[in-house]
């Protein structure tokens, strides 16, 4: 049991501070970015953040798939396998990168007229994007190291690599926003060396005697391809969650609520953001166990680990739901919010962040079927998640109920989603 709990905090509370870290990247750049250059270059960065969002779940795709694979490998005894996904899963994910890379450089002005830029906002959106862009590369292989890197023992390395590479971020934000006048241009550089630094120190645990991974060249076979993006395909579907809903929200706030709404609900999305990250972080943490365990055929540590994933969950997401709560106003305030923007922060946030807790769930019961090739459940349980019920849900009870009940929808669409998880996890297990 100690064995088990001490496994369950060495990979675990790393995930989660990762994770946390990667929020604040998120922010890091509209806050200096909003205050140091203006409304319009904010506005420009948020315009850009989608395509950002996009190109990492297709990150999570080659990933994840990668990762999910090798630590069941690692669970069979069967290295040389694990390796072989290693290399495969390194190589696909620099062909995406390039991809990337020569996508955002070569169309930056296509990319931002699609993402919806305006003409107040697109060359500052085209500007972001292109030098975002140019470190794709390190900013994939950083995701895609992390993974194996967990799997490989060392979810320490991640923690240092994340930590550091925020720390460095703030400051190079700092530093060629306001001292260097550098504008967004400054903000996406300052992302790009941040997530280099990342992948360099994630890579040095490669390079130590301890690694039992080896990236060492392989012929290409297209069946591990193959294994890697099946695996892999429900987390890609997951990452989309989040900008369906937002786009679903703002919509239907903007049509039933007004202007207000669309401002309390871009704050409110901060901290969902963060309720978020602590959530994707315990599964990204049980991910590694939950494979090696299913590999090893060791069904009483499979089932304790779910059941202390889900117990993380519930917990976690009720501490960040009181203190969203509790905290709502000067969280609000923070933001720039005054008067009637507060007060509707205020009002509406005990009505949106409840959703934390049954979402926390559905994230583990997710984690949970990827990680011991339940994929076809995965894959079922997120295409519903991102896209099917949370759309109905959210545009359909808003156009029946109108008014306020908007609040209540991510709730009411992730409840739905656990009684769907629930059964599937049930079948699973049988």
């Amino acid at each position: 049991m100690n064995n088990r709990r001490q496994t369950l905090i060495k990979y675990v509370v790393p995930a989660m501070l990762t994770n946390v870290c990667y929020f604040l990247f998120t922010i890091v750049d509209g806050l200096f970015v909003g205050n140091g250059v203006g409304e319009t270059a904010l506005g420009a960065v948020n315009v850009a953040i989608p395509f950002t969002m996009i190109v990492m779940a297709i990150g999570m795709l080659t990933s994840i798939g990668g990762a999910v694979v090798a630590a069941i490998s690692i669970g069979e005894g069967d290295m040389d396998h694990a390796n072989s996904t290693f290399f495969h899963s390194f190589s696909m994910t620099v062909v995406v990168a390039v991809i990337v890379m020569l996508t955002g450089a070569l169309l930056s002005a296509p990319l931002a007229g699609f993402l919806g830029a305006d003409t107040a906002h697109k060359a500052l959106t085209m500007e972001y994007l292109f030098w975002w862009s140019l470190f794709a590369l390190p900013s994939l292989l950083s995701v895609n190291l992390q993974g194996f890197c967990r799997n490989d023992g060392a979810p320490t390395y991640v923690t240092i690599a994340t930590i550091a590479s925020t720390l460095l971020n703030v400051f190079l934000d700092w530093l060629f926003v306001f001292p260097l006048g550098m504008g967004v241009k400054g903000a996406a550089i300052a992302t790009g060396l941040s997530q280099t630094v990342n992948m360099l120190i994630v890579w040095g645990h490669f390079l130590t005697g301890k690694a039992k991974l080896r990236l060492k060249w392989r012929p290409i076979k297209g069946s591990e391809i193959a294994e890697i993006v099946f695996c892999g395909f429900p987390e890609m579907i997951a990452q989309f969650a989040t900008p369906v809903m937002t786009i679903c929200m703002n919509q239907m706030l903007g049509r039933h609520v007004g202007e207000i709404g669309i401002d309390a609900f871009a704050i409110i999305s901060y901290v969902a953001s963060f309720s978020m990250a602590v959530l994707f972080g315990s599964a990204e943490g049980l991910q590694p166990i939950f494979g090696q365990s299913y590999g090893a055929k060791k069904k009483g540590d499979l089932q304790y680990y779910l059941r202390c994933g889900i117990i993380i969950c519930l917990v976690g997401s009720a501490i960040c739901v009181l203190l969203a709560d509790l905290f709502s106003r000067p969280i609000a305030v923070m933001f720039g919010a005054e008067g009637n923007l507060a007060d509707e922060v205020v009002r509406n946030m005990p009505k949106y962040s409840w959703a934390f807790i049954v979402a926390g769930i559905n994230t583990i019961i997710s984690g949970y079927l990827y990680s011991t090739e339940k994929t076809k459940s995965a894959i079922l349980l997120n295409v519903l998640r991102s896209f099917v019920v949370c759309t109905a849900v959210i545009v359909g009870l808003t156009m029946i109920f109108k008014g306020t009940i908007v609040w209540f929808t991510f709730g009411i669409s992730e409840g739905t989603i656990a009684v769907i998880a629930a059964y599937l996890l049930k079948a699973a297990n049988k």
